[in-house]
């Protein structure tokens, strides 16, 4: 159902269409603007559920400056992390075909969080998903011909597991659209919450 009320604080096609899934329509999406450098010290679920927040609040700045008509806020940020490291937006081919060899043959997480703000930044509820992803070594041969693609591009880790990726992935353990960039079952809970109403459909065959 159309969500009268909700920005979405993302410019992802793939965010949009997830929410759209599930029967929600936002009333307008907006890009944000802000520094995802990650913080000495910080952990992979520090970081996220920091930049998520910081999404969501430039979200509302943009309400009150009267540039999106809004009541609540849902943003959205996700992290590929090895060990300890974060695996952020690839800036360039080489730094994409570094991430891809750390993540070859091994496995790694993907950490989801999700911000639902009123707009009046008042109260807020935020969730974090954590999957896990193991996936097949690569080869130089390989990782060329995926660096070509230019399919990394904008992705954390430099892959997407609805792209060209999924063909590496030997199995996950979790949210799947978590790890694409926004896990439903977190993400409806917090709709519900604010009076949102995922759309849930029986499809069961009835008998009379």
């Amino acid at each position: 159902m159309p969500a009268s009320g909700l920005l979405l604080a993302s410019a992802s096609p793939r965010r949009l269409a997830l929410l759209q899934q599930i029967g929600i329509v936002p009333s307008a999406t907006c890009a944000t603007d802000i520094d995802e450098s990650v913080k000495i010290g910080e952990t992979p679920s520090q970081y996220v559920n920091r930049i998520a927040l910081a999404k969501a609040m430039a979200g509302a700045d943009r309400v009150a400056a009267g540039e999106a008509q809004a009541h609540w806020i849902l943003a959205a940020d996700t992290a590929v992390v090895v060990g300890r490291r974060i695996l952020g937006k690839p800036k360039h081919a080489d730094e994409a075909d570094g991430f891809l060899q750390l993540l070859s043959g091994r496995r790694h997480r993907v950490l989801t969080a999700v911000v639902l703000l009123p707009a009046t930044k008042q109260a807020r509820r935020q969730a974090l998903s954590i999957s896990r992803v193991k996936m097949l070594a690569l080869d130089a041969g390989i990782r060329r011909q995926y660096i070509e693609s230019g399919e990394w591009q904008g992705k954390a880790g430099g892959y997407a597991l609805q792209g060209l990726a999924a063909a590496w992935v030997v199995w996950i353990s979790g949210s799947y659209t978590g790890i694409i960039g926004l896990p439903l079952y977190e993400t409806a809970r917090l709709l519900r919450w604010a009076g949102f109403t995922p759309n849930v459909v029986d499809k069961r065959e009835k008998t009379v």
